[in-house]
């Protein structure tokens, strides 16, 4: 049987598509986008994503393309791309960012006609739908991630639209897999168990502030460092994860792991229990969306179909970075947070950067992704905190803000 057969089959009947089972959902990305594109293809994405999704791009052999994004959610606004972007791009990678669908209606049919594949990063939509259809049904495939919902830390997937071409990943995927280890996959099962216990005794802001004190996080700003020379040297060596893995391993070691039987059986019982994540996720958000900080976006997707179930609530407040330091006091650590935009962080020796940066560059320092399954907690402590919403100053598009007088 295929490594993972069982996961994927319990995926597969959920999406109705052909799932390949991966230890992570940055391995399924990497797997699709060197299945559909060539290398020195350019790949059109949002700028507001994980610096991770930048690097596993990069390893493809691939050129980031930096669209314009909706000022409101962060995802890409097709009407801003340029046509002569469009006709210079050899894929779309979506990002869904905190869950919030992409415009996937617009991008596949922009696809269709320039012929070029739709990839999905649905890492963070794993129940999130458009007009009625599962995000990571719409392009040639989709990636999404355990890691993201039921409290797993390891676990994805690559949904793909037949079984041939599943095999074929199923390939692609063992020659990138890496001997696990035991004491690796007992480090997967524990750690979830060694979070929920640090909340529990409220030692969020204790074990926070120790970790950086003795430089235990990988992460000193929201993005990692760019060690931009050596980034140089390894495009030379692109594709190849191998040359990357320095950066596409970052928060997760063992991205490429073949995990044991037992770190497996236990994701089968988080993956069972995914239904009831994704009921207490919308009731979170029912609450969230209702506030004054929340996005527009997330206020329209709750009155149009109901509280969508989100990874990540995007609340739009004023001084965010002072905010997510004062949180920890409040026992809540604001991760997630991709600032500044990849073209910004990067330059444009690794992406061609935006034609539009303006509404990325606003919506990133402006952005604080909230939990819905803590709801409550947060609504009470941006109250005592005094948070104020922000807004911006639109021009005549919604993609073009104006910083406020």
């Amino acid at each position: 049987m295929p490594y993972g057969s069982r996961l994927a089959a319990m995926m597969t009947r959920r999406l109705g598509r052909a799932c390949v089972y991966t230890p992570s959902a940055r391995l399924a990305l990497f797997l699709a986008l060197r299945r559909w594109c060539r290398p020195g293809g350019r790949v059109l994405m949002s700028p507001v994503n994980d610096d991770v999704i930048l690097f596993v791009v990069l390893a493809a052999g691939l050129r980031p393309v930096q669209a314009p994004v909706s000022v409101w959610d962060g995802n890409i606004d097709p009407a801003a791309v340029p046509e002569s972007t469009w006709r210079n791009i050899d894929a779309v990678l979506t990002t869904n960012l905190y869950g919030m669908p992409d415009r996937v209606v617009e991008l596949r049919r922009r696809c269709g006609q320039l012929g070029i594949p739709l990839i999905e990063d649905a890492a963070h939509a794993i129940g999130t739908h458009v007009d009625g259809q599962r995000i990571g049904t719409f392009g040639q495939a989709s990636a999404f991630s355990l890691s993201k919902h039921v409290a797993a830390t390891a676990g994805g997937f690559l949904a793909v639209e037949d079984a041939r071409t599943r095999r074929e990943l199923e390939l692609l995927r063992d020659d990138l897999l890496v001997p696990g280890r035991l004491r690796a996959d007992l480090a997967v099962t524990l750690r979830p168990l060694a979070r929920s216990s640090v909340r529990a005794l409220h030692l969020v802001r204790p074990v926070w502030r120790a970790m950086r004190r003795l430089g235990l996080l990988e992460r000193e700003k929201f993005r990692m460092a760019l060690h931009a020379p050596r980034l140089t040297g390894c495009a030379r060596q692109a594709p190849s994860l191998a040359a990357y893995e320095p950066w596409v391993r970052v928060d997760l070691h063992g991205f490429r792991d073949r995990h044991g039987a037992f770190v497996r059986g236990q994701l089968v019982l988080r993956l069972a229990r995914l239904d009831d994540d994704l009921t207490r996720r919308r009731a979170g958000v029912s609450l969230l969306s209702g506030t004054a900080w929340a996005s527009r976006a997330v206020r329209d997707s709750a009155a149009h179909d109901g509280p969508p179930p989100l990874f990540r609530v995007p609340f739009l407040v004023h001084e965010r970075d002072a905010l997510v330091e004062r949180l920890v006091r409040h026992g809540m650590v604001c991760g997630y947070v991709y600032d500044p935009p990849l073209d910004d962080y990067a330059g444009a020796e690794f992406v061609e950067p935006s034609p539009d940066p303006s509404a990325a560059r606003w919506f990133a320092s402006h952005v604080l992704p909230v939990d819905p399954l803590l709801a409550r907690r947060i609504t009470g402590a941006l109250t005592r905190e005094r948070a104020t919403a922000a807004t911006p100053v639109m021009r005549d598009r919604e993609h073009t803000p104006v910083p406020p007088p």
